[in-house]
């Protein structure tokens, strides 16, 4: 991200309906997966400037590591409570005190080139039993100039988003669309902004902060889903949403030898690529 956009979730992630939202989804997950211990060890992958990991630092022992300067520094000074480390994968993780029981990979995969290198390169560092949990964008009909401001490659389809650890020593604990009670209100505003080349909100994007009722509710809609998510988990369900804003998975490493591999060249390139990829 640019610094128009890390400044921005500096400012909203506290209190926006989005990402407290989307909070108290991955938070519900990683306490069924994980039960709170400081002897569990959470690493964030591209935590950008810290607000999801600071959610856990409480009950777990957890370290964010991001390439960009300004988000180490913006993190550092708003959650003290947890490590950051300002770096680039895979030298970064030479840096981690101890294996991670949980790695949280949170809409960095659509910023990356080569997605399969990442979150292979990830899966080699992760001991047996450890978890991966993958948030991206979905919906290639959502892409607007809010995608090209924070610097995406793609939207994903749920298949697409399996191809990557596809053949891997892992096990597919969760993999579901999410953000799905709101996908039509989503789709109607992407729609508008597509056809009139503007986003809704700052510094390119289409985050704003509406009124604090109508932001309350938004709020509670997109948590709601977070039962149907742990009825998944949990084998409860056997699936998740059809549909939806965002996909969400979560895999297991299993025993095996894992080498870093690079995106097929047989794969389609993503058709709303940046020119620079």
């Amino acid at each position: 991200m640019k610094t128009a956009q890390f400044r921005l979730h500096a400012a909203m992630e506290e209190h926006h309906w989005w990402f407290l939202g989307r909070r108290r989804i991955v938070s519900e997950l990683v306490r069924r997966l994980v039960p709170p211990s400081k002897e569990e060890f959470i690493v964030d992958i591209g935590c950008g400037t810290g607000g999801n990991l600071s959610a856990f630092a409480k009950d777990y022992s957890c370290l964010g590591i991001d390439p960009s300067d300004e988000g180490i520094r913006s993190a550092r000074q708003r959650f003290p409570n947890a490590q950051f480390i300002c770096g680039a994968i895979p030298d970064a993780l030479q840096e981690l005190p101890r294996p991670a029981s949980l790695m949280l990979l949170m809409d960095v995969l659509e910023h990356v080139p080569d997605d399969f290198w990442l979150l292979s390169t990830l899966l080699t560092q992760a001991k047996p039993g450890a978890y991966l949990l993958v948030t991206v964008p979905a919906d290639m009909r959502l892409w607007t100039e809010h995608d090209v401001s924070f610097g995406h490659y793609r939207r994903y389809d749920l298949p697409r988003l399996q191809q990557v650890w596809r053949d891997l020593p892992v096990t597919t604990s969760l993999v579901s669309y999410y953000n799905a009670r709101l996908y039509p209100v989503v789709r109607g505003i992407r729609m508008v902004n597509r056809w009139s080349g503007r986003t809704s909100g700052a510094a390119g994007t289409d985050f704003h902060t509406p009124a604090k009722p109508l932001n309350q509710l938004l709020q509670a809609i997109f948590a709601s889903e977070a039962n149907t998510l742990v009825d998944c988990l949990g084998g409860r369900r056997s699936s998740g949403f059809s549909h939806g804003v965002s996909l969400i998975a979560i895999v297991r490493r299993e025993h095996g030898i894992i080498h870093a591999r690079t995106k097929p060249v047989e794969l389609t390139p993503d058709p709303h690529a940046p020119l620079a990829a």
